[in-house]
């Protein structure tokens, strides 16, 4: 193909997105990522609420609990790798292969997991498996989000970023609406059928929803972004290399901005279950319920900020955000200190559907902008993986904590404002990105 054709399908690719290719491309996004973060967070509550005694009962019930929360970060220090090699493959290949392998191959640890025998069947094998099978589901979400924020944005209209970006965003509250739901249903069974059973049911169930996503995502299309960079001989032969050498700033801020929305989310919805109703006496099914009612309202706020940020920009609605998230940390554990079920619920409220929202809304828009086009996928994926991998470690960070000081609150809600700090921070530091051209080789930092 000569050059004057290249840039004649170049334009007319800029000129105009159809609206159905935008509609499959956020759709595919929003369902691939929900079915994605279900997966991921059945495996945070398992570890909560029976890992420690399925899997290490040899250890002291807070021993084990601590052992199982370790399991869970090992699939965090998988997700930057994951972002490296889908990365890699979503640069050179395409977006959309790599997003149809990161979907199976997550769907297929899952299941397994929800196989695998326990330690009083094939004793040291079960926790070494475990671990295993976990760090396959970190490296295949690794590869998911950059992935998925990435063919959705490019495939938007340019005022409409904001909005359809956060479709794929919508897959986490999506996600643990389902994974919460399923658990709620499971916890009233005896504690003895619960350990033997009835963790598995969530896992297993994870078959379905997979068929429904590689169906859904085999129906999408590449991105024009993408296809221009092919055609025109851009793409990078090691975008990892390229991305680091080069976009190492851009790289620094996401890393920083995911850090102020990851480590409060991860506080509130796997370390709280386990910290609410060991040191604060409340009930699993309150909390659950709680988590169920703030992620379903958080699925709607997502779009509302990310929509916001389409009108107002990406910085101004994530500044304020990242403010609120560090006024939060202290009244949140208050509130969940009184042991009332309706102040329960509205710390949870607050800190997803509005804390947690108010960043993670714009961020899909706000990260992909900000990177050029023959490095996006890699880019996006390392920039929120690494800052993944220091959430990751929170449940286990924080289990330590409270754990020296001797179940108090206080260690964990310094964590919390930090973390909101350093985004609000990073926030001020980066430049507006909305509107910008996505077709560009150079991030929107130079």
């Amino acid at each position: 193909m000569n050059d004057t054709h290249i840039a004649a399908g170049a334009a007319e690719r800029r000129n105009e997105i159809p609206p159905a290719v935008t509609r499959r491309a956020g759709l595919a996004g929003l369902i691939g990522s929900t079915i994605e973060w279900y997966d991921f967070y059945i495996y945070g509550l398992a570890a909560a609420l029976v890992f420690g005694t399925e899997f290490f009962p040899e250890f002291s019930p807070a021993a084990g609990t601590l052992a199982a929360f370790a399991t869970f970060a090992v699939g965090f220090i998988a997700r930057p790798l994951g972002g490296i090699i889908f990365g890699h493959f979503g640069d050179r290949v395409g977006r959309k292969n790599a997003l149809m392998l990161t979907l199976f191959l997550m769907g297929a640890a899952t299941v397994v997991v929800g196989l695998l025998p326990n330690y009083h069947v094939i004793g040291i094998w079960a926790p070494i498996l475990l671990v295993v099978l976990r760090f396959l589901q970190g490296f295949a979400v690794g590869g998911e989000w950059g992935g998925a924020v990435t063919m959705v944005v490019e495939s938007s209209p340019r005022e409409r970023r904001g909005f359809y970006g956060s479709l794929p965003q919508m897959g986490v509250p999506l996600g643990l609406v389902l994974s919460t739901t399923v658990f709620a249903a499971i916890s009233p069974l005896p504690d003895e059928d619960l350990r033997a059973w009835g963790w598995r049911i969530p896992f297993l169930l994870s078959i379905v929803l997979i068929a429904v996503g590689l169906f859904i995502r085999s129906h999408i299309t590449e991105t024009p972004a993408f296809v221009e960079v092919k055609e025109s001989g851009r793409a990078q032969k090691l975008p990892a290399a390229e991305a680091l050498r080069h976009h190492w700033r851009a790289i620094a801020l996401t890393v920083g901005l995911y850090i102020s929305a990851g480590v409060p989310f991860y506080i509130v919805s796997v370390f709280v279950l386990s910290y609410g109703s060991s040191h604060l006496g409340l009930s699993r099914g309150v909390l659950l319920t709680g988590m169920l009612i703030a992620a379903v309202v958080e699925g709607v706020t997502v779009p509302y900020f990310g929509a916001l940020s389409d009108r107002l920009g990406r910085r101004p609605v994530f500044l304020t955000a990242a403010a609120f998230t560090a006024l939060l940390a202290f009244p949140f554990f208050w509130l969940l200190g009184t042991g009332q079920t309706g102040l329960t619920w509205l710390a949870m409220l607050l800190a997803l559907a509005v804390a947690h929202a108010g960043m993670y809304g714009p961020t899909a828009a706000l990260y992909a902008e900000l990177f050029g086009a023959n490095v996006r996928y890699t880019g996006t994926s390392i920039g929120y993986q690494l800052g993944g991998v220091v959430a990751g470690f929170v449940p286990l960070v924080t289990g330590a904590l409270v754990n020296a000081a001797g179940g108090a609150s206080w260690p964990i809600a310094s964590l919390w404002a930090v973390a909101a700090l350093i985004g609000l921070v990073c926030a001020v530091i980066v430049r507006e990105t909305r509107g910008r051209d996505l077709y560009s080789d150079r991030d929107a930092e130079h």
